[in-house]
């Protein structure tokens, strides 16, 4: 059984920055992919963000591209998800995920298990 507990979520102006963390346990961190999605009320659950086992890889979603970036401390199993020039439209609960494999994953179906989410809002 893994968990995942995510933080850093709150409330920012448009053009501002957040920093998301999230915190693993339960089983060898480093063997795995990790991904942050987010869904919006009213929206489908969406990809954001995949890193690697080793964070060589990375991977993201057009519409974060350039804005966020995804890295990962396998000694303090840990994932994070900066968050620069945030629109509104980035406003969601977001969500980390620990991957079934070493490798990028952009589908839910890549991931086994899921944190609670941490709400993000942008006010414009």
């Amino acid at each position: 059984q893994v968990q995942l507990v995510e933080s850093g979520g709150g409330l920012v102006q448009a053009g501002g920055s957040l920093r998301l963390s999230c915190a693993a346990s339960g089983r060898t961190f480093s063997n795995y992919a990790m991904g942050w999605f987010r869904q919006a009320p009213g929206k489908e659950r969406e990809f954001v963000a995949s890193i690697s086992w080793s964070g060589g890889s990375t991977y993201y979603a057009d519409s974060v591209k350039g804005r966020f970036t995804i890295s990962r401390d396998n000694a303090k199993n840990m994932v994070y998800l900066q968050m620069n020039s945030l629109k509104p439209e980035d406003k969601a609960v977001y969500y980390c995920a620990a991957g079934n494999t070493v490798l990028v994953q952009i589908t839910a179906r890549g991931y086994d298990y899921w944190g609670q989410g941490t709400q993000v809002t942008v006010s414009s």
